[in-house]
């Protein structure tokens, strides 16, 4: 891919609107470990005029940032991720995008962060998920982990490596060549918890092979074992379809998307 694909890539949003968006409010830079500014997050939601808890979503990065927080423009300030965060503000929860150069162990700290200071965000701590896409999604599952110690009330997962079932090692090898982490490296569906639902969301056309060829076997997976599991098959759906096909099926998606975080975190609707 060229510079200018890259950049372009970058800078693209998710084909979607919703009434609210512009009225969408960001603090940025709000330092989610004590006194670190590189370990900063910025939230995403609407002014209110009663306050009460509401749902949080975390947007997972599975990438390290690799410079300093006030010297780069990484992941948080990509276009899929802040419309992203846009759209589910608008829809009513708190959206929280963050900076990390440790995948894994910055999830776990911006969740207990919001756990924690659950009041000073109105959040409810009991109402948090993580949404993730792409190579981003293994560090996201990591949360369902049984052994997380923040719980989650829902995961989203789209076009996304997840697990390497039965011998394959599909995940590993585009982690390998992609550079995202892969904290489920090694472990199983058995490995999860069973009280979280989950949405996986597939891009029946996605370019990226360890994509679909970890979705398929991981639904199959989550069903025999019986989990809380939807899946959408986006069937003419390329990889990140959301920034490149601006059709009703797509948007309807997205949509979906919304909805099931809406209603797992109890959003005001």
């Amino acid at each position: 891919m060229s510079e200018s694909n890259v950049q372009d890539f970058l800078r693209r949003r998710i084909c979607l609107t919703l009434p609210r968006m512009s009225e969408v409010g960001v603090r940025r830079d709000v330092p989610y470990v004590t006194d670190d500014g590189n370990r900063v997050m910025d939230v995403y939601d609407l002014p209110r005029p009663t306050s009460g808890p509401r749902g949080a979503v975390v947007i997972v990065p599975g990438y390290p940032d690799r410079a300093p927080a006030a010297d780069r423009r990484g992941y948080r300030d990509i276009g899929w991720t802040t419309s992203m965060a846009q759209l589910a503000a608008a829809s009513g929860l708190v959206a929280v995008t963050y900076t990390t150069t440790d995948p894994e162990a910055g999830l776990q700290e911006v969740l207990r962060h919001l756990h924690s200071h659950a009041a000073e965000w109105d959040v409810d701590p009991r109402r948090l998920a993580v949404l993730a896409s792409s190579g981003n999604a293994p560090t996201a599952l990591s949360a369902v982990r049984k052994s997380a110690a923040t719980p989650l009330a829902c995961a989203v997962f789209e076009y996304g490596c997840l697990l390497d079932l039965d011998g394959s090692t599909v995940v590993a090898g585009a982690a390998k060549a992609f550079g995202f982490a892969n904290p489920m490296h090694n472990l199983s569906i058995e490995d999860l918890r069973s009280d979280v639902p989950l949405l996986v969301v597939r891009a029946g056309k996605d370019q990226f092979e360890a994509m679909n060829a970890s979705i398929d076997p991981f639904v199959a997976a989550a069903l025999r074992h019986n989990l809380p599991l939807t899946c959408i098959n986006h069937p003419s759906g390329p990889h990140a379809f959301d920034l490149f096909d601006d059709s009703r099926a797509a948007q309807i998606v997205v949509r979906q998307v919304l909805a099931f975080l809406a209603l797992h975190l109890d959003a005001d609707r």
